[in-house]
């Protein structure tokens, strides 16, 4: 029994001495094996990805699509206009239009192109492209903001001041299908709407910002559009090299060309990763202020909506919770715990709605909370609206009819000085175009009527205008129209005003190369 002990602990001992060098020989072939797959896959992508594509030809279209042409900076500053007109409406479909015709596309993949072959020509080019044309698309959208009697800040403009984790991912999914497009051959005007969706809208709203003198405004937009160009640059710049787009491909270059490129390449990335910094700190903190949240009502409650203000000093916080206990220090505490953890002064705001302890109560008042907050902005937006009209029509609040569930307002307009039926209509045109589900009606003074020039028998451009003014002040003011002229021209005319709805039109012969038009009887 002692001999077969002896035997089985030698046996034994044997074993542990071999297992480090079979563990060893065990890692070495799982080391061999890992690099024999990356080897494999590699000979793959060089053959069968990269082998496929034509860099040469690729950096030759992209370099001649990104000089500085006529069309491109018109298109550029017809595409900034469009889009600062679809920001001050809050407007995303015009906004979207805007992207159609922007050509930001090409001088930014240029620009990561030509980091990614090192080709300091190319890269020279591209930047002074898109310089220009950012200058052009600026410059344009203050004057037009200069000039529009709606410069008020809309959420659409909010909306573009500072960049976040998604404005971020969106530039970033753009480059990559940019660049993969490019190198394909396969780009397109989809491909550029999603470049120009990451870029535009942040570039009107830096000439919003420049032209009302509102610098945080101006400087969080800026921030934005220089954000999103360094990681639609830099991201595309790595596609590049990963298709298989070296410095070889292009001229030989000077050192201190050379030097430029990385000097670029730095000033690119340095920036963005103070961005990426600020943005993972965002999101973390947000992270722990939910958290705070829940641990101090023990996880008794449900988050509603929690809106941070990260620009504010202090932080400002709103939380709406559903909790079946009220907690009277629940913000003190709760405050004082991320003032800790954030390291920054916190203003916190917490909206308790008292709910039973069951799924359905929680989610009952959930629905009645996110109802009274929609009554609460559309309460404000009537009376936003309410005081626009007021102002535009010359007379006192109390003086207008406002059916807020027909959603109708009604404002009879006080007699302005110089002020034309053209003035008052496009009075009209514009509250209408920044309420598009209410029906406003601005009733007009009954001033001059226009006259209706006629040539050929049938109204000129000017007599088909005139027409469709006479048409809206007729059925504003609710009194008739009589026409005098030529009986044939006058009875065409007539029948025009009838069909823009206005039927009580009369027509009376007479002479002249227009008709004249003049109100009847006014009934008011």
């Amino acid at each position: 029994m002692l001999s077969y002990v002896s035997a089985a602990s030698y046996a034994e001992a044997e074993h542990q001495k071999d297992c480090p060098l079979m563990a060893s020989e065990a890692s070495q072939k799982n080391n061999l094996s890992l690099a024999r797959a990356v080897y494999n896959w590699r000979q793959w992508w060089r053959e069968s990805v990269v082998g496929t594509i034509d860099q040469q030809s690729v950096i030759e279209k992209r370099r001649a699509e990104c000089t500085m042409s006529a069309r491109y900076m018109f298109m550029t500053a017809m595409s900034g206009g469009i889009a600062i007109l679809g920001l001050l409406l809050s407007s995303p479909a015009v906004v979207i239009g805007a992207m159609l015709l922007s050509p930001l596309m090409d001088p930014i993949m240029g620009l990561g192109f030509a980091l990614a072959t090192g080709d300091y020509k190319w890269l020279r080019q591209s930047a002074v492209s898109l310089a220009w044309g950012s200058l052009m698309a600026v410059g344009l959208c203050s004057v037009i903001v200069f000039l529009s009697p709606l410069q008020e800040l809309t959420p659409e403009i909010a909306s573009r001041t500072r960049p976040n984790l998604f404005d971020l991912l969106v530039a970033l999914f753009s480059a990559l299908a940019g660049a993969y497009a490019m190198i394909r051959g396969r780009e397109g005007t989809i491909v550029g709407v999603a470049i120009a969706t990451a870029l535009m809208p942040p570039l009107a709203v830096v000439g919003y910002g420049l032209a009302t003198f509102n610098w945080t405004v101006f400087s969080g937009a800026l921030l934005l559009y220089i954000t999103n160009l360094m990681a639609i640059a830099l991201t595309a710049a790595l596609m590049a090299r990963l298709y298989g787009f070296r410095t070889a491909l292009s001229d030989r270059q000077t050192q201190l060309q050379n030097v430029v490129i990385v000097v670029v390449f730095v000033a690119l990335a340095v920036p963005l990763a103070i961005s990426l910094r600020q943005i993972a700190w965002e999101a973390n903190s947000s992270r722990q202020v939910r958290t705070v949240l829940v641990d101090t009502f023990d996880g008794d409650l449900r988050l509603s909506d929690v809106t941070i203000n990260w620009d504010a000093r202090p932080i400002t916080i709103d939380a709406t919770v559903m909790t079946p206990i009220n907690r009277e220090n629940a913000e003190a505490q709760a405050a004082r715990v991320l003032t800790r953890q954030l390291g920054q002064s916190v203003d916190l705001r917490i909206n308790q709605y008292l709910v039973g302890t069951g799924t359905a109560a929680a989610e009952q008042a959930q629905l009645s909370a996110a109802r009274a907050s929609e009554e609460a902005a559309a309460a404000e937006r009537v009376a936003d609206l309410t005081s626009r009209l007021a102002l535009v029509a010359g007379v006192k609040e109390e003086e207008l009819l406002i059916d807020r569930e027909r959603r109708r307002a009604v404002v009879k307009a006080r007699e302005l000085d110089g002020a034309t039926l053209a003035a008052y209509a496009d009075l009209e045109r514009r509250i209408k175009a920044t309420e598009p589900d209410w029906r406003i009606e601005l009733i007009p003074p009954a001033k001059a009527l226009p006259a209706i020039p006629f040539a050929d028998g049938e109204p000129t451009e000017g007599g088909v205008a005139a027409i469709k003014l006479i048409a809206w002040a007729g059925g504003r003011v609710g009194a008739p129209i009589v026409l005098t002229g030529p009986a044939a021209d006058a009875e065409t005319a007539a029948e025009l005003l009838r069909a823009e709805g206005l039927q009580t039109v009369a027509v009376e012969t007479g002479s002249g190369p227009a008709i004249t038009a003049a109100w009847g009887d006014i009934a008011r």
